[in-house]
């Protein structure tokens, strides 16, 4: 192992990361869902764990991907196609095991694919994307309400997005193991 100033920061900057989200667990009880506008809709996605983690391996494995721009995007438009679903009443039984489950998935995609071998096929990682995206939209969409909500939750999933994807691919691989391991516990019931 080749080990060097900058990956030394990279992995002191990736332990930081990690240490930020253990300590932010208790924290991902949803609060302020009777509230409205476009600043709760920016802090929505910051106060559950499940979104934070999907949204941030969805940047770390679009990184990865042919086409991985496109996959943010895909993200984003079919949540909302999601949220818009809930809004009218749609309800898909065992949701939060199914979120559960994104997370783990969309982490494991992270930690897996670090190189150009392993990319998914681009139709496939953008139904693999939607999907998620959809379970997401679903979950979240009864709990925002008005437009500015949705506005701002928007915006802000799209940023942690942008920033899963920053990290290089060495701590993209710990990180997305770390998501994919969160998600495993979201499933177990232990977060």
């Amino acid at each position: 192992m080749n080990w060097n100033h900058d990956t030394g920061r990279r992995a002191a900057a990736t332990a930081i990361l990690l240490a930020g989200l253990a300590v932010a667990l208790p924290a991902a009880a949803h609060p302020g869902h009777a509230e409205t506008g476009f600043a709760a809709g920016v802090l929505h996605p910051l106060t559950g764990l499940d979104h934070l983690l999907a949204l941030l391996a969805v940047g770390l494995w679009s990184r990865t991907q042919r086409h991985g721009a496109v996959l943010p995007a895909v993200f984003l438009a079919l949540m909302a196609t999601g949220a818009a679903c809930a809004g009218a009443g749609f309800v898909l039984p065992a949701l939060e095991t199914s979120i559960a489950a994104t997370v783990l998935l969309l982490g494991g995609l992270a930690a897996c694919a670090p190189n150009w071998q392993r990319r998914m096929p681009p139709q496939l990682a953008v139904v693999v994307v939607g999907s998620c995206a959809v379970l997401h939209g679903l979950a979240h969409g009864r709990e925002l309400a008005g437009m500015a909500s949705g506005a701002g939750f928007l915006l802000a999933s799209g940023a942690l997005m942008l920033v899963g994807a920053l990290p290089g691919a060495r701590v993209r691989r710990w990180a997305g193991a770390a998501i994919g391991a969160a998600g495993l516990c979201l499933l177990a019931g232990l977060v």
